[in-house]
């Protein structure tokens, strides 16, 4: 009998061992498909964000490039503009997912090309404002200034790649 109940012992710590085992292995295999599923969305969210930003900002180039004339066309610089705001919509759409997929360096680094972009898009409003008036004395002032604020919204958006690749690659 000692000998049945050693063996029925046993098989109960072997089965014990085993059903352990298979959950951990099993909760380990579910937490790391939830990652993936997790990198996965916010992937998506940082590309998404990024390729409206892309779409957006060639829009702003060609404002730009329709206020380079001496005397712009108007028509041509509101249709641009147009086209501009219907894209910088769908960048505030865009980063609204990237907001709510985190983490907060994301936030962060959103906030920084956001503030970029205000700037260049308000330095847009003056030299549109100014067109339509046919006043040329801030021009080469704004032309200027508009570089270098080409040049922020550049290093944003690279910090915010940069913020992505980290977030991607980082272990839960």
């Amino acid at each position: 009998m000692d000998a049945e109940v050693a063996a029925l012992i046993g098989a109960a710590v072997g089965s014990l061992a085993t059903l352990g085992a298979a959950f951990v292995t099993g909760r380990t295999a579910a937490r790391s498909q939830y990652d993936q599923w997790r990198r996965q969305h916010r992937r998506d969210a940082y590309v998404a964000y990024l390729g409206a930003l892309h779409d957006r900002d060639i829009a702003l180039d060609a404002v730009f490039e329709a206020l380079r004339p001496e005397r712009p066309d108007l028509g041509t610089v509101d249709e641009r503009v147009g086209t501009f705001v219907g894209l910088a919509r769908e960048v505030h759409r865009a980063a609204e997912v990237v907001l709510v997929e985190g983490p907060d360096a994301m936030v962060a680094a959103v906030g920084r090309v956001g503030r970029a972009s205000t700037e260049r898009a308000e330095l847009m409003r003056r030299m549109v404002a100014d067109a339509r008036a046919g006043d040329t004395t801030h021009k080469a002032a704004h032309t200027a200034l508009a570089a270098r604020r080409d040049e922020a919204l550049h290093q944003a958006v690279k910090g915010l790649r940069a913020a992505a690749a980290r977030v991607l690659d980082a272990p839960r």
